[in-house]
């Protein structure tokens, strides 16, 4: 069987995704109970108003319980249960985790880690992307499900593998070095090509021979930085072609729409999802709110509206979230009466037709048995179920939103080959952090009550007011072209410090930074000037900053604030160059929150950019979506007051009619319906 590397398949097209309302969902693992808890289940799932269910995620020891040999039968009596009380069916093909008795037998499909160790079974995700053991058997699995399953009218979606590389996505064994030579193959032609991209004229590391490339396991010193950087491109590239190969075989025997779970979160890294977007029928997301994080709430905004830029504006849905705590983080905090609620109308709010969790009862055993689940451990007589049910209810009554999209005057770039490049071995500091520059851009258009974008690097900027670029350090010719045309067109951009220095090789270019940018902006940047842990400079605009500078100088650039102490006083740190007809700001450090909110909200007055909610601390979120006769304003009120915003339709949550004022409840979500003039 034939399992490398497949082309996506345009003829062999599915019959799009589409419910009747906004979905709301969950997983179930029925193999977890016994039927007399199915029997319950059913019903309340009704009672909940659940109607969309994630079954055979995690099945493939129950129907293949040896090799070749299936057994289907509990698995028709949940899909028969589940139809017979209307609840769709999103169908797993049961192959996120191997089976005990494929690893023992054949053990060589187990992933390697980057210090050259093996990770063995017992918990999931067990094997390696590019082994063509694993793929054999997984791909023969897929078959005989979809041929049982293919054509019954309660499977709504198909639903490939799971959560795919969450924890194997880099794997560095024999398997992997071979398929990795040949997506090099693919991709360069020849190895004095790889050479030439990776600067292996550097520590004697040039090749002479396609086999005598590894992976890059971890070294004396630090690694190739290209090598690094191409293993992460390819790694994502064969989990995609691995879900194209359980694609295919689907598509033989059903039209039903086929998706995978992206993570969109704060913590995965390893998938270039602009590339995934286009090979699924309908973009599905899981997101957990990390406590982690300064701002979770602000991360999960963000994480909706970049789940909105790989649907391309589209509706898409919630695949997974958490009704209460998770397991995994070091404090597993739970969710206040609400809270659930109020996050998962976020998600609507910022594009998503469908709101899905995991799971649907909370397991008694096993290593997620302290996840929370729509069902509790504790049964129904809790807050928790309440507020399942009250969400169910809440979401029939906004059935109208669906199909409505999110507008936006302002988008920021987003790039996870920067994410990879800028986070690398060998920086300038490690202190700086791709994603933490990102959501701190994000934050302050947040605050000031701007709805944002998030797109990819060469997308088409026309539609916008403004776009931000921060610290996207690798940028290829033709996608930074795309930013300087849009700003000679017209528009207005800002771009942060550590942005267009390298190119899609991870090769510097010459003649001073930020080399991609440096025309349009009108400046030059001679050497980066980090900044040590808890050094605050201050700028003669009175803001404060930290992190990074740079010796930068004006090359026709009208600067707006320089340093007034620490390394580089006098030095520009904030300018503004007018190019064409547009506007490009450049910002060579890191501000203090409020002070970057300060420099925003000028850049968006500049621009002409509409807030469509109030400026604050995001407590407060206004969103609208748009749909052919009336828009949608979403007010999620975080805080723990009321508000009254000015409002005018009919408020959809409530049902009642606003005039003037809707007033939004401490911990509340408002939905004001606006007709369109006619």
């Amino acid at each position: 069987m034939n399992t490398r590397a497949a082309t996506h398949d345009a003829s062999a097209t599915s019959t799009p995704f589409v419910h009747e309302g906004i979905a709301y969902g969950c997983d179930y693992n029925p193999e977890q109970w016994g039927p007399e808890v199915w029997a319950e289940d059913v019903l309340l799932m009704r009672e909940a108003g659940v109607d969309l269910v994630a079954i055979n995620i995690f099945g493939w020891s129950h129907i293949e319980p040896r090799p070749g040999e299936y057994d289907f039968d509990r698995l028709d009596t949940i899909i028969e249960l589940l139809h017979a009380h209307g609840i769709r069916i999103n169908l797993g093909t049961g192959t996120s985790s191997p089976p005990p008795w494929l690893t023992t037998l054949h053990p060589e499909i187990l992933p390697i880690v980057e210090d050259g160790t093996t990770r063995y079974p017992g918990g999931r995700q067990a094997w390696c992307p590019s082994s063509p053991v694993f793929r054999e058997h997984a791909l023969a699995l897929v078959e005989k499900v979809a041929e049982r399953y293919g054509r019954h009218p309660a499977i709504a979606l198909w639903h490939v593998s799971n959560e795919l590389g969450c924890h194997n996505a880099l794997c560095y064994c024999d398997d992997t070095a071979g398929a990795f030579r040949v997506w090099l193959q693919a991709r360069y032609g020849t190895i004095d090509a790889v050479n030439t991209a990776w600067g292996t004229s550097f520590w004697s590391q040039r090749y002479g021979a396609w086999d005598e490339i590894l992976t890059p396991r971890l070294t004396l010193s630090s690694r190739n930085p290209g090598q690094v950087l191409d293993f992460h491109r390819f790694s994502s590239d064969e989990l995609l072609d691995y879900y194209r190969r359980e694609t295919a075989v689907l598509r033989r025997h059903s039209r039903v729409a086929v998706t995978t779970n992206f993570m969109v979160t704060a913590h995965i890294r390893n998938m270039d999802y602009w590339t995934w977007a286009p090979e699924v029928d309908i973009v599905a997301n899981d997101h957990y709110l990390d406590h982690r994080l300064a701002e979770p709430a602000t991360e999960l905004a963000f994480a909706a509206d970049l789940t909105r830029g790989l649907a391309q504006g589209k509706p898409w849905l919630l695949m997974e979230q958490a009704a209460g705590s998770v397991n995994w983080q070091p404090h597993n905090l739970a969710k206040a009466p609400g809270e659930m609620t109020r996050n998962s109308l976020t998600h609507v709010a910022r594009g998503a037709d469908g709101i899905c969790f995991f799971q649907w009862r909370a397991s008694l055993q096993g290593s997620e048995k302290f996840h929370s689940a729509l069902v509790p451990h504790a049964g129904t007589d809790t807050v928790l179920w309440r507020e399942v049910v009250a969400l169910g209810e809440t979401l029939d009554r906004l059935a109208e939103v669906t199909g409505s999209t999110v507008v936006a005057d302002a988008a920021i770039i987003f790039s996870w080959e920067s994410w990879w490049a800028g986070d690398g071995e060998t920086r300038p500091s490690q202190s700086v952090r791709y994603l933490e520059q990102v959501h701190a851009v994000y934050a302050a258009l947040h605050n000031l009550g701007v709805t944002v974008d998030i797109v990819a690097p060469g997308t088409d900027l026309s539609r916008y007011r403004l776009v931000v670029a921060p610290a996207l350090h690798l940028v290829s010719d033709a996608d930074a072209q795309t930013l300087n045309d849009y700003v000679t067109a017209g528009g207005h951009a800002l771009v942060t410090f550590f942005s267009g220095i390298v190119d899609e090789n991870d090769r510097v270019r010459p003649g001073g930074y930020p080399g991609a940018f440096r025309e349009m902006l009108g400046i030059t940047v001679e050497e980066f000037s980090p900044l040590l842990p808890g050094q605050v400079l201050t700028l003669d605009s009175g803001a404060a900053a930290s992190l990074w500078s740079e010796r930068l100088r004006s090359t026709g650039a009208e600067v707006m604030a320089s340093y007034l102490d620490g390394p580089l006083p006098g030095v520009p740190a904030i300018t503004r160059n007018r190019r064409g007809e547009g506007e490009a700001w450049y910002l060579a450090t890191a501000l203090e929150s409020g002070d970057l909110i300060d420099l925003m909200r000028t850049i968006c007055r500049q621009a002409r950019v509409t807030a469509v909610g109030p400026e604050g601390d995001g407590t407060i979120e206004v969103v609208r979506r748009v749909g052919a006769k009336a828009t949608y304003r979403f007010v999620i009120n975080h805080g723990a007051e009321d508000v009254d915003l000015p409002a005018e339709g009919r408020e959809l949550v409530t049902g009642q009619t606003v005039s003037r004022v809707v007033r939004v409840p401490a911990g509340t979500v408002r939905v004001i319906r606006e007709d369109l003039a006619s």
